[in-house]
């Protein structure tokens, strides 16, 4: 099992770079960011800083999307990066959220973002793509590797995911949520004559170590606010009592009345009043070391391969300590144990 830390590119991007150097010293796999322009720093020219720093950890958006970056240059971006680092790249991709709402934009459509991540990964892989009526290739990139892993919560979503991505991306940690989730994305690429083992499973979630739990939440209750805005979109698309929703998701968001992007992945979000502790406490990994161990080592059982954890609180050099010293050894141990 991989473990990954998930960081907004607040200014000054050069402690982003500093947590990205921590992580890698910590053990962590992946260093991803947070990809909206306007909200926060450009987060391309802090990967090439954080991959200029460290030596074996991956970076990668989480998550970029079709709508605000042209496809081609997303690529290019990519490639560029593994010529100058040794691969050490991947792209979490999804319909767009923040980046573009916050312009009044739209998320592209399904269609869309297939195709969009098709070019990406060819152009990405040093490969020629049809594009827009023409042959494209990088005659410049040999040898370029780029995985494409799809952030996805509602029912079409998660069967692309499983039917076109070289990964899965969930951002919670609701347990239940998660076997429901992880379930459908391994059926649609087993449907598709894929090998849903193969695929690489991602969770993503708030990680706080320590024992003031009522603080823990406080400072994760903004994560309730943004998943409750991914799933309303879903309960409008698809019904509460639809049958394609797990009823857990449904339920807490209908005191949920507005939201402000402005204010989106922060700690203190005003829009957040109606996630409940409950919620907080299903959606986040919080509590001392052996609460995160006992929580990583359930979500592995369901197909887990990698943990993501985001780092959007006041105590961020002690959680990725302790990860380092005492949770991911617990949990690399367990899984070698199991296999």
């Amino acid at each position: 099992m991989e473990f990954g830390v998930v960081l907004q590119t607040d200014p000054p991007g050069s402690r982003v770079v500093h947590l990205a150097e921590l992580a890698e010293q910590y053990g962590f796999s992946h260093a991803w960011t947070f990809d909206s322009h306007l909200l926060w720093e450009e987060p391309y020219v802090i990967h090439s800083q954080i991959l200029a720093r460290t030596h074996r950890i991956k970076v990668g958006p989480f998550v970029t999307n079709p709508a605000t970056r042209d496809w081609t240059v997303t690529a290019s971006v990519f490639a560029t990066l593994n010529e100058l680092y040794g691969n050490r790249t991947v792209c979490g991709i999804g319909r767009g959220d923040s980046a573009v709402r916050v312009t009044n934009g739209r998320p592209v459509t399904m269609a869309e973002l297939r195709e969009s991540i098709h070019v990406i990964r060819e152009l990405a892989n040093s490969r020629a793509v049809e594009y827009k009526g023409s042959t494209l290739r990088f005659p410049w990139s040999r040898g370029s590797e780029l995985q494409v892993w799809v952030a996805a919560y509602g029912p079409q979503a998660l069967r692309l995911a499983g039917e076109v991505g070289d990964g899965y991306i969930l951002q919670l940690a609701d347990l239940d949520v998660a076997e429901w989730m992880i379930r459908a994305v391994k059926d649609a690429a087993r449907a598709a004559g894929r090998d849903p083992d193969a695929l690489a499973i991602c969770v993503a979630a708030p990680m706080y170590v320590g024992t003031d739990v009522d603080h823990q939440r406080e400072q994760s209750r903004w994560f309730g606010g943004m998943v409750g805005n991914h799933i309303a979109d879903i309960v409008r698309r698809y019904g509460e009592n639809g049958g394609a929703v797990p009823q857990v998701l449904s339920e807490y968001i209908k005191e949920r009345e507005g939201y402000d992007y402005n204010e989106h992945g922060r700690a203190g979000n005003s829009h957040t009043a109606f996630v409940s502790d409950e919620i907080v406490d299903r959606l986040c990994v919080l509590g001392p070391a052996k609460d995160h161990i006992a929580k990583l080592k359930a979500l592995r059982e369901l197909g887990v391969t990698q943990f993501a954890g985001y780092l959007q609180h006041d105590d961020k050099e002690e959680t990725l300590r302790v990860y380092g010293e005492t949770v991911i050894p617990a949990v690399v141990e367990h899984v070698a144990a199991k296999e």
